[in-house]
Order: C-alpha cells, then sequence, then structure tokens
C-alpha cells in the first residue's frame, strides 16, 4: 500500500442558518443594532410524540404519580368500608394496586388503539374506549 502525504482540509463557507448566528453575535457584541434573539429549531410536527412514546416504551418505572394514587386508593377504601375508622394498607400492597392499574390502563389504551386504526383514525375517542369495554364484557359506569 502506498503512503499518501496528507493535505489539511479546505474550510467550507458557513450556511444560511449559521450566517445568521454569525452575524446576530456580532451586532450584540459590536452594540449595533437591535438585539435579536435567536430562534431555537422547532421540531416537526409529531416528532417530539414520537420520542415521547419511545422513551416511555424503554423506562419500567411507574407513570402514575405515587401519592395522588395512594390518595384516590384510601378514598375509594373509605367510602365502601362500613367501618369509620381508618384503614391501613401496606406499602407493597399499594404497589401492587398501582402496578396493576398501570397494567390495566395500558392494555385499555392499546386496544382502543387498535380500534381507532381499525375506523381508519388516528385520534382515541371515547366511544372506542367504550366499544373496547363492551367487547370485553366490562360494566359501563355512567
Amino acid at each position: 500500500m502506498v503512503r499518501t502525504k496528507q493535505t489539511a482540509k479546505k474550510t467550507l463557507p458557513p450556511s444560511h442558518g449559521k450566517l445568521k448566528k454569525l452575524f446576530a453575535k456580532r451586532q450584540l457584541r459590536s452594540g449595533k443594532g437591535e438585539e435579536t434573539k435567536i430562534k431555537k429549531r422547532r421540531y416537526k410536527i409529531g416528532r417530539k410524540a414520537l420520542s415521547e412514546i419511545r422513551h416511555l416504551q424503554r423506562t419500567t418505572d411507574l407513570l402514575i404519580p405515587r401519592f395522588p394514587f395512594q390518595r384516590l386508593v384510601r378514598e375509594v377504601a373509605q367510602n365502601f368500608s362500613s367501618e369509620t375508622g381508618t384503614l391501613r394498607f401496606q406499602g407493597s400492597a399499594l404497589l401492587a394496586l398501582q402496578e396493576a392499574a398501570e397494567v390495566y390502563l395500558t392494555c385499555l389504551f392499546e386496544d382502543a388503539n387498535l380500534a381507532a386504526i381499525h375506523a381508519k383514525r388516528v385520534t382515541i375517542f371515547p366511544r372506542d374506549i367504550q366499544f373496547v369495554r363492551r367487547i370485553r364484557g366490562e360494566t359501563l359506569i355512567k
């Protein structure tokens, strides 16, 4: 293999976006002109949502905040309880309830999404969730 001599690469002229940034910087330094803010680049429509979906699919953390869920469980249990005393829950029991609730909701939304796709839509409507619950045989609470 023949050795070749390395030469320095020629620099390319800055692109249009870089020229705008350089011009704005020079104006701010020299004190001339108005203070122009450099605009942040906007994401394309739906790009942010897709990246959020990918992030949430990778994580195994619970998505519902722990303390509001605990308050809700205690309130519902208090309504069903015949005694007027306070009910006590183990931490592991509340964690198991939260895990089960999140799995149920995830499966419900997956099936509702399939129903929306079947109807040639992208958006999930309440009627999709009602349809899925009716197919599953769950009772509808109004």
